[in-house]
């Protein structure tokens, strides 16, 4: 600030809040240490125009500030109508500075200061009305409370009272001759009693009695909502009554006291379900016991167990009936009671469509006879000329649906022969006219006729120049299969599936066979079927080809087949158009499985996920248990087999195929071949594609890998080319079966075969320096020859057996020597040679064997 401003003693521009004061202020922490702190005070400020109250100049610091007056102890009101002539002088200097502001500026500043005057007025009369709200609300709260205390010291000290009236009747009753003057004590205190409770609260609260017991949590324990009020008015701790709630609990306590110990409860009786093994832990849950009461009965009797070890059923069920439970036993095979429905009601069966399996001998015609059928072309598309899986179709007729199983003719395939006879109503038996009954035409007949189902001959390829029907018939008399026009009951008709000769009749035949059966079914209920055929396909997953055989199934339901469960995701019918449901005879494929299932297991739809784990699981288990069992079995067979016979050589393969079916049968035809000294080993078969853990199995194992209308993926052929394993490929069931045949024949010893070439007699030895002893023959018949073996006979019997190494003619060293002629021998190894010793020579050929 400048002197010229000093003197004027105008308003100057400053840096420094006018309206804050700052100060310093020592403040204590713990463990005795302190710090400074700088504290601000902050004053509000108000500006007011000159002549209208004071103004905003500030007073010098080293001015005193006049000593109170009672004018200046009056109210606010009053000091606003103070005239304009009570101004200071040091004031007056204001209007210079008020004169030079502009008429707008004024009146901005008149605006505002008029609005800064309401809003100081209103928060006045906010802040009076707001303590005068706060002081009725805790006028009224402090009354309820008051209220209350009294309404709860009433009660308790009528309590309390009846409480005193009661012991003092029991304690008179006890009393044998009571005075006559005692009962008049209680008379007299009664009157009083309703009149004074407002006397014995205030005496409870000037001076509590002392609790006959302490409570829990001493006197620091809270009685009753603690407020502002309370505790400025001096109410202490022990001068508020005791809650309700408390008093209720307390009561409880002495009821509790005084009945003693509570009488045992009583016994419940359960119906304990024991599975075949538990635990100690779960058998006391199901008990409602405790587990520590088990383990003390089992150590009464002997028996050392922890909470978590496993009891048989025969020990569980002691234990219960013991603690007094009944008991209900149950084994692991009970989850699957109930899966398969039980037998349908006459009044809900319904004719469904007959399930015709078509059988035969390979290349008789099946496949071609079910496109003719069909019109379609189904063996244009078969590798080899030939069936390999087996299919299944619905055909519309004129005399209604029915539903056809192709099956292969190759002897390899007997389970799926087997199968598709299992599953069928009737079998159609294929017999080539040209051809006649074969080896696969026979095993045909023997599966109808385990299966018990009716049997019609198809004789096909009528239409060629060496076709004989009758030769046919009489082939299969020799079978006990006998045809009508033999003078049997078996159905037979002559087709040609090149030329549709005899079709119509056929498809007669086979609704006539089906109306004498009278196939019928019930749809409306869980389906189930069977599984005639399973693959991994890459883009759709595990599917299943099922033939559904009462029931309906639908998309959504829950399925078990085997060891695979899953949620159908779609249906497919042989046309491959999606559909809805499928109903009984109804060939249809299942998309949803886990896992792929095996090739004749049984269809259930079953009600949930659960249901179907739980029996899944437990399939599993018991495929794993049995498993393991035969091959501790077979191991140990063979240790004993390869004692006594020598080692054993087996050829590892694994086999991976397109289908179940195709995998099995290959499987099958593997373990048909072998002998005594060689067999094929199956490590591992599967469905799907080649991947790289099979080629991680095969190069552990060091197995060939066959696959059977498969290829192995990218890292596959990879993993296969670096670790050196071969992997073979085939799309013909007996090209596979040939190769691996001729592959264990390699393993095989060849056969030693001796051959006789000649006999020589000693005539005489001879003693040669450097070379021993060399006898003189004569060959009596045959020949000999050098380098062959020799058994030297003496007395008839064998004294040696080895080779010849030398043989000469006079002094040259020769091949062979024929007989009567004369020659000298050294034999390799051996010197005891007398006159009259008989040589005789053979020759040992090795010969390949096959199996």
């Amino acid at each position: 600030m400048s002197d010229k401003d000093k003197k004027s003693g105008k308003p100057t521009l400053s840096l420094r809040r006018t309206t804050a004061e700052t100060g310093r202020v020592r403040q204590n922490i713990a463990h005795g240490r302190s710090k400074t702190v700088v504290v601000e005070t902050k004053r509000k400020r108000i500006i007011t125009p000159p002549g209208k109250g004071r103004p905003a100049v500030r007073k010098p610091v080293d001015e005193k500030p006049a000593p109170a007056s009672p004018a200046q102890a009056a109210p606010k009101q009053e000091e606003k109508k103070a005239p304009a002539e009570e101004i200071p002088a040091a004031e007056k200097k204001t209007p210079s500075a008020w004169d030079k502001l502009t008429p707008e500026e004024r009146a901005a500043r008149e605006r505002a200061l008029e609005l800064a005057r309401q809003r100081a007025i209103e928060e006045e009369k906010r802040k009076a009305e707001e303590e005068k709200r706060r002081a009725e609300e805790e006028a009224r709260r402090k009354a309820e409370e008051e209220e209350k205390a009294r309404r709860l010291a009433e009660e308790a000290a009528a309590r309390e009272a009846e409480e005193a009236a009661k012991r003092k009747a029991e304690e008179t009753g006890a009393k044998a001759k009571p005075k006559p003057k005692a009962p008049a004590k209680p008379k007299a205190a009664e009157p009083a009693r309703p009149s004074t409770p407002a006397a014995e609260v205030k005496k409870k609260r000037e001076k509590p009695s002392a609790p006959s017991k302490p409570s829990r949590g001493g006197g620091e324990r809270r009685r009753g909502k603690l407020t502002i009020t309370r505790a400025l008015s001096g109410d202490s701790e022990e001068g508020r009554a005791r809650s309700l709630a408390a008093f209720r609990r307390r009561m409880e306590r002495q009821k509790k006291q005084a009945a003693g110990f509570s009488a045992p409860k009583e016994k419940i009786s359960r119906e304990v379900v024991i599975p075949e093994a538990i635990t100690i832990q779960e058998l006391a849950n199901r008990m409602a016991e405790r587990a520590v009461d088990v383990i003390k009965f089992l150590m009464k009797q002997g028996q050392m167990h922890k909470i978590n070890d496993v009891i048989d059923a025969d020990t569980a069920e002691l234990i219960a009936e013991e603690f007094g439970h009944k008991v209900k036993r149950v084994s692991e095979a009970d989850v699957e009671e109930g899966l398969i429905g039980p037998e349908d009601a006459p009044e809900t069966l319904k004719p469904r469509p007959p399930v015709v399996t078509v059988m035969g001998h390979v290349d008789h015609g099946k496949t071609s006879l079910l496109d003719a059928i069909r019109k379609t072309k189904v063996t244009a598309h078969e590798a080899g000329g030939i069936t390999q899986h087996i299919g299944a179709y619905q055909v519309e007729t004129d005399n209604g649906k029915i539903t056809f199983l192709d099956t292969p003719g190759h002897e390899a395939f007997t389970s799926m022969r087997a199968r598709g006879a299992k599953a069928t109503d009737i079998v159609v038996l294929v017999v080539a006219a040209d051809d006649g009954v074969k080896p696969q035409t026979v095993e045909a007949i023997s599966h109808a006729k385990a299966a018990e189902v009716p049997i019609i001959v198809a004789i096909n390829k009528i239409d060629k120049p060496g076709a004989d029907p009758s030769r046919v018939r009489t082939e299969l008399m020799q079978h006990e299969v006998f045809v009508e026009s033999m003078g049997g009951d078996v159905l037979d008709v002559e087709v040609s599936a090149l030329t549709g000769q005899g079709i119509p009749d056929l498809l007669d035949a086979i609704h006539l066979q089906a109306e004498m059966m009278e196939l019928k079914a019930n749809p409306y209920r869980n389906a189930e079927g069977i599984v005639i055929e399973a693959k991994l396909d890459r883009g759709r997953g595990p599917v299943a080809t099922v033939l559904i055989q009462r029931g309906t199934l639908k998309v959504g339901n829950v399925v078990v087949a085997g060891t695979a469960w899953g949620k159908v995701r779609a249906l497919i019918d042989d046309t491959g158009k999606n559909v809805v449901a499928a109903g009984p005879s109804m060939p249809v494929e299942i998309l949803g499985f886990h896992s792929v299932p095996e090739a004749g297991d049984v269809l259930v739809a079953v009600e949930s996920e659960q249901r179907a784990r739980e029996v899944t699981e437990y399939r599993e288990r018991k495929k794993r248990e049995a498993k393991g069992a035969a091959m501790r079995r077979a191991s140990l067979e063979q240790m004993m087999s390869q004692m006594k016979e020598g080692e054993l050589k087996e050829f590892p393969v694994l086999v991976k195929a397109d289908v179940q079916g195709s995998a099995e049968a290959i499987v099958q035809a593997l373990g048909k071949l072998g002998n005594e000294e060689v067999r094929a080993r199956v490590i591992h078969y599967g469905v799907g594609g080649i991947t790289e853990s099979d080629v991680q199995l095969a190069a552990a194992s060091g197995a060939v890998i066959l696959g059977f209308n498969v290829r192995a993926n990218k890292q596959a052929r990879e993993a296969a080319q670096r670790q050196g394993i071969e992997v073979r490929y085939y799309n013909i069931i007996y090209d596979l079966v040939d190769d691996i045949k001729q592959a264990m024949s390699g393993l095989l010893a060849p056969e030693l075969r001796e051959t006789h070439l000649g006999n020589a007699e000693v005539l005489e030895v001879f003693r040669v320096s450097k070379v021993g002893k060399v006898a003189g023959c004569r060959v009596t018949d045959g020949m000999v020859e050098r380098g062959a073996g020799v058994r030297l006979i003496r007395d008839d019997v064998v004294i040696y057996e080895g080779k010849l190494t030398s043989l000469k003619r006079f002094k040259d060293e020769v091949k062979e020597v024929q007989a009567g002629q004369e020659c000298g021998m050294a034999f390799e190894n051996w010197q005891d040679i007398k006159p009259g010793d008989i040589v005789e020579c053979y020759r040992v050929e090795e010969i390949q064997r096959t199996l």
